[in-house]
């Protein structure tokens, strides 16, 4: 087929919940795509996050196709080899004892909203279930994870949303520390907002976070689906703030393009669930943890973090040095290979022209350029990227 008879036959047969870009690839290789026609494109996009590795790296495939023949899936009624193997990967890089695994990053974000408040139920009493989030966040697409996310627009026409939610202005300890009351049990942050425009904490806000969980009680949770897993040239993105989360979330990059998501907790916060409390058919299922052993073992032994700090630094100073080129330009930010460019203008016009050139990059909250490539991109894919990048943005009207 090609592109427009898939387009045809997707707006036909498919639910219109995506505002698509015509654009219909067919094949990946590493850093790069290739549509129906053979067109050629450098991929800045990744799936949003999720080909860390890039297209069909070899170790995943190979990891997929030995496994896909050998068992696909059983229920977790049952022990689970491949499971249990990538929850020990997960925990001796982290601060975590447990894990559970589900599909997504909403699912993720859902089962540490139940755990948080079973937790909080047992310690503290049955008052005790109110989260706060921050103003910008993005948790999920259920209602449970809409309503947790700090912006009206994803939740406008599903109400009446579930109650025990309460937002703050990001970075704000002051607001933080006023919102918390009697029924508060716990904090839900993302270390680095990705939906909003590539915003990062900072270590003394999450360090102050950290206390007022310790001060009142709070679990403090983290939603590392987007920034997780060696995307800020950590493994965890917590990691790069000498603060250790009670709960974090994983998914996007965890399967290296194989859904799954995981849920991680300190073991005594996690004793808090018992068997039936919580549960997911296909979650943990031996193929999905057979490619996340894989990723994880490539992203932890294969000069993946050391690639992304290095990369991660060049591309940053490259996107710096646009500043001063082009007026409408405000600021640089990011952490390892998750980087955006803030504009004063509307961002989506770039991101097709970009496109039209073969470079994929796309637009966080309207005018920031957002660039989550794989994890192992080259300096040279960085210059080809910039280049085109800096050409597109001449073209914008004075």
């Amino acid at each position: 087929m090609n592109t427009d008879e898939i387009m045809q036959l997707s707006d036909k047969y498919v639910m219109h919940t995506y505002g698509r870009i015509p654009l219909a690839p067919v094949r990946g290789e590493g850093a790069r795509l290739w549509d129906a026609e053979g067109r050629e494109y450098l991929d800045f996009v990744a799936g949003i996050a999720v080909n860390s590795l890039g297209h069909c790296h070899p170790a995943v495939v190979q990891a997929v196709q030995e496994q896909v023949a050998r068992l696909m899936h059983v229920s977790n009624l049952y022990y689970i080899e491949t499971q249990a193997r990538l929850a020990e990967i997960l925990v001796a890089n982290s601060c975590a004892d447990r894990a559970f695994f589900c599909n997504s990053g909403a699912e993720a974000n859902e089962g540490a909203i139940k755990l948080a408040r079973k937790w909080a139920k047992k310690q503290h009493g049955p008052d005790r279930y109110e989260i706060i989030t921050a103003e910008n966040s993005f948790h999920g697409r259920t209602l449970a994870t809409i309503t947790a996310t700090g912006q009206p627009k994803y939740q406008k026409g599903f109400e009446p949303l579930p109650q025990g939610f309460r937002y703050v202005p990001f970075k704000d300890l002051t607001a933080l520390t006023a919102a918390i009351n009697e029924h508060t049990c716990a904090i839900m942050l993302e270390p680095v907002q990705g939906e909003s425009g590539v915003r990062p904490a900072t270590e003394e806000y999450l360090t102050g976070v950290r206390q007022l969980c310790d001060q009142y009680g709070l679990l403090m949770i983290f939603d590392e689906v987007q920034c997780g897993l060696g995307r800020t040239g950590k493994f965890l993105a917590y990691q790069n703030y000498g603060v250790e989360p009670d709960i974090f979330t994983l998914a996007k990059a965890l399967g290296g393009g194989f859904p799954i998501g995981a849920l991680l907790a300190k073991e005594t916060v996690a004793e808090a669930f018992a068997p039936g409390d919580h549960a997911a058919t296909f979650g943990g299922n031996p193929l999905a943890c057979a490619a996340g052993i894989a990723a994880m073992q490539t992203v932890l032994n294969g000069g993946l973090l050391e690639n992304c700090n290095q990369v991660g630094a060049y591309f940053k100073e490259k996107l710096q040095g646009l500043v001063s080129k082009h007026s409408f330009i405000k600021e640089v930010r990011g952490l390892g290979l998750m980087l955006g460019l803030e504009l004063t203008v509307p961002g989506v016009g770039f991101v097709n022209a970009c496109r039209e050139r073969g470079l994929l990059i796309n637009c966080a909250n309207n005018t920031v350029l957002r660039f989550v490539p794989p994890l192992t991109i080259t300096t040279g894919d960085v210059d080809r990227a910039v280049a085109i990048l800096d050409a597109v943005l001449l073209e914008q009207p004075a």
